[in-house]
């Protein structure tokens, strides 16, 4: 059940961080070191300051919320263990709905890149066709790593935007 954003810039902490905690794939801890900086004026400044809250994090805990997002299409997805928030934006994207080619080639893609940068390939499913995802699998698995860290996290940040629409309303 969505709050509206006056709710949350008068919440306590908990409130805050269980309204708005899971935008960020299983890292609360953004919620909960943006809180502070209440009262937000509008939705684009709560969500410049979570996300400049995630970026202003040592690079080894922007890893683990990195590596926090599962695998597109995979284990998790196929046995039915993503986040609600995950199932949603895999079956928007049409990742639950790949062909046994398509499957193998993503498994293989996710695969490849794990292998190269330690942690999954991260696009925003909701804003991509499962044609878009393959293609940006295919070249950013020769990007440098600088490169993929930033890109992740710029996509996580996309995902946490179109997840704090649906948690938020304005006031």
């Amino acid at each position: 059940m969505p709050v509206t954003l006056a709710q949350l810039n008068a919440s306590a902490p908990a409130a805050f961080v269980a309204a708005i905690g899971h935008l960020f794939e299983h890292s609360p801890w953004v919620a909960e070191e943006t809180y502070p900086g209440r009262p937000f004026r509008d939705l684009d400044a709560l969500h410049a300051a979570l996300c400049a809250t995630m970026r202003a994090a040592p690079r080894d805990r922007q890893l683990v919320l990195i590596r926090a997002h599962p695998d597109l299409a995979g284990r998790l997805a196929k046995s039915g263990q993503l986040t609600a928030d995950s199932t949603k934006e895999q079956a928007a994207a049409g990742l639950d709905r790949l062909t046994a080619e398509e499957a193998a080639e993503i498994t293989r893609l996710n695969d490849a890149y794990k292998a190269r940068f330690g942690f999954p390939f991260i696009i925003c499913a909701r804003l991509n066709a499962k044609d878009t995802i393959l293609a940006a699998m295919r070249s950013r698995v020769g990007s440098s790593h600088e490169a993929e860290h930033s890109t992740a996290l710029g996509e996580i940040a996309k995902i946490a935007r179109l997840r704090l629409i649906e948690a938020v309303t304005p006031p």
